[in-house]
């Protein structure tokens, strides 16, 4: 057994936090958006590089209130619900959307501002979600990873939840980050040095 992590996606309504999740773990994709009715929490088992771990992924947006495909999802406790006791972040925000972008950008302050003191750095991945459509981004791909990881010091990724592109990358990478966290590094510096080819999937 690998160990266990707890990892919250967040961001504005509709950027695709519960597209990309329920990509990553059924292969299926909403046509038609139905904003939340409530948080939830799924429980995968992923195996990488040989070794299982079992994820929590938190989530805001809600497609059915009715239990999942699997079994993998239910309501979680509201006390449960805190950014101070999150391993990992994924801050999605829609490429076409400048208001989202500056959603990831409250988000990842009030993260800082809400760990507690003494706490590790929990790793903070920005994803940049609906890369499909491309042709209608606000701002170019490069000054935005630039900024967020020399000015944000957090990883940077884009994926498109519609097409599954980069989807189980982002949760791949993630991973691979907090499994190296222990080192003396700045969170950033690891996200951006896990990002390399390695062999994740689910059970």
């Amino acid at each position: 057994m690998g160990g266990s992590l707890r990892v919250a996606v967040l961001g504005a309504p509709g950027v695709g936090k519960t597209a990309i999740i329920r990509q990553f773990l059924f292969g299926d994709y909403p046509e038609r958006h139905q904003p939340t009715d409530g948080p939830r929490l799924y429980r995968p088992a992923v195996l990488l590089d040989g070794a299982v771990y079992d994820l929590s992924i938190r989530d805001g947006d809600v497609a059915d209130p009715g239990l999942s495909p699997g079994g993998l999802e239910e309501r979680p406790d509201p006390k449960d619900w805190s950014l101070q006791d999150t391993d990992a972040f994924v801050l999605v925000y829609d490429i076409c959307s400048p208001d989202s972008f500056d959603y990831v950008k409250a988000l990842r302050q009030r993260i800082a501002e809400t760990r507690p003191a003494g706490a590790p750095e929990a790793p903070i991945l920005v994803v940049g979600n609906k890369r499909d459509r491309q042709r209608l981004r606000f701002g170019p791909r490069r000054a935005l990873a630039t900024l967020v990881r020399r000015g944000w010091r957090c990883g940077y990724l884009e994926c498109s939840a519609k097409y599954n592109w980069h989807v189980l990358r982002l949760f791949r990478e993630l991973l691979r980050c907090a499994l190296v966290r222990a080192r003396p590094a700045h969170p950033a510096l690891r996200l951006q040095g896990a990002l390399h080819p390695a062999r994740c999937s689910l059970m």
